[in-house]
């Protein structure tokens, strides 16, 4: 952030090891009014998508990006005046400047936005073109709406542009926004791009059937979902299930878990599932890997660094343990201890949650028989574990009881087929059940 006489130029803050990053929504145009926190754009990288705040309160003077933009840490978003209305017109009330310069200055999106209908205007004047497509043609970037408001439509899926505003000078609020979700006026989903072939679910009032509450996903849920979803379109799941004999191996932890606990930390499975999950992708390489961009070639990683999946009051988030083959169990038990309640207070980084080459998901301390885990793409498999349970197991001779683990691989076919799923699986069962194969 820079101040200047006039302005404060808001720039990219950190964004950790990312460049060019793209530019995929604008929450503001020029001529409104922010608070401090309120978010200008949201960027998205190849691994999560972030929102950039204001770090102050006042009125967007000018826009410096639009969408599509690509951007790096210190380029410049836009220009803002003070929250003391410095930069407002002396006699003009502060929502009317507003519409003036949303009227004589559109931003570059704006006019990238109504290009097609300015050139549809054929005879209109030239100079008076770009102004009349917007009034025709407004869009999400010319709205009359508060940051608030532009954020709650995002998080709700509504186009600005189709909604009329009932405040002052035809100002969008929230009650118009959910208006629009009850009555007939609501729109209508969004077709599914060309070449899709993927129909949106039609809209519903469900205002109809009985009381309803809009309710706004939490934020790592409207991050994570369109990842999670392009994995599910792109990648043909499979999913292996088997199961470890983790008797030995559990009575084993709760000593170490006895005496981890007068230090301060405690002793998982999770740590053991780690290892093993190296061992096995030390064996089975392909299964460590990512498919080239062209999908004509592998690209064989001879790093060992392991997502977990962690549950959080807002929802799930992966971050990752790098190195995983250089440690053992008592370090990797602590730093699961300590990264996990970075996860849960919101403090992990971008840094945090990238670089990952395999995935474990656990649900041993909830419940469950199987599962079927999303590949975490550009990765190929993700393990999924459920609560192990006793089961009477045949020794040759008679049944006996058993500590049994449930384990679920999802794999990407392409890269992984169902034989070498089954092997790799049944390897990392078997340095479960072997303490001496695990710790070897």
């Amino acid at each position: 952030m820079t101040t200047t006489t006039d302005a404060i130029e808001v720039k990219v803050p950190d964004i950790g090891d990312f460049a060019e990053v793209p530019v995929i929504e604008i929450h503001v145009a020029e001529g409104d009014t922010v608070a401090q926190e309120d978010p200008l754009i949201t960027l998205e990288s190849d691994k999560a998508t972030m929102d950039v705040p204001s770090p102050a309160a006042g009125t967007v003077q000018r826009l410096a990006v639009s969408i599509g933009d690509q951007v790096s840490e210190g380029g410049l978003i836009l220009t803002l005046a003070s929250g003391d209305g410095s930069g407002a017109q002396p006699g003009v009330d502060e929502g009317q400047q507003a519409a003036d310069i949303e009227q004589q200055e559109p931003s570059p999106q704006a006019v990238s936005e109504t290009a097609a209908a300015a050139e549809a205007s054929a005879s209109a004047a030239p100079a008076a073109a770009p102004a009349a497509a917007a009034a025709a043609a407004p869009g999400d970037g010319l709205a009359h709406a508060g940051p608030s408001v532009r954020r709650l439509a995002r998080e709700l899926e509504l186009d600005l542009s189709t909604i009329k505003g009932s405040g002052e000078k035809g100002r969008i609020t929230k009650e118009d926004l959910l208006a629009s979700l009850k009555g007939p006026a609501a729109p209508a989903a969004a077709a599914a791009p060309a070449g899709a072939g993927i129909p949106e679910i039609p809209a519903q009032d469900f205002s109809r059937f009985g009381p309803v509450e809009t309710q706004p996903l939490p934020r790592i849920k409207r991050i994570s979902g369109p990842f999670l979803h392009r994995s599910w379109l792109n990648v043909p799941h499979v999913t292996h299930n088997d199961e470890a004999d983790i008797t030995e191996l559990d009575a084993y932890r709760k000593e170490l878990d006895t005496a981890a606990k007068a230090e301060g930390y405690r002793v998982t499975l999770l740590a053991f599932l780690m290892k093993a999950a190296v061992s096995a992708l030390l064996q089975f390489p392909e299964v460590n890997s990512s498919l080239s961009p062209e999908k004509d070639a592998l690209i064989l990683k001879s790093y060992y660094h392991i997502g977990i999946a962690v549950d959080t009051p807002g929802g799930l988030v992966v971050p990752v343990v790098r190195d995983v083959d250089r440690k053992g169990v008592t370090a990797l038990s602590k730093e699961l201890g300590e990264v996990s309640k970075r996860a849960r207070d919101g403090k992990l980084s971008a840094d945090d949650m990238s670089g990952g080459s395999f995935t474990i998901s656990s649900l041993g301390g909830i419940g469950g028989t199987a599962f079927t885990p999303i590949v975490n793409a550009p990765e190929v498999a993700i393990l999924g574990v459920v609560r192990s349970k006793m089961s009477p197991v045949w020794d040759g001779s008679e049944f006996v009881p058993r500590l049994m683990l449930p384990v679920s691989l999802s794999y990407d076919h392409r890269v992984i087929d169902g034989a070498l799923a089954a092997r790799f699986t049944r390897h990392l069962c078997q340095q479960l059940e072997d303490l001496r194969r695990l710790i070897l």
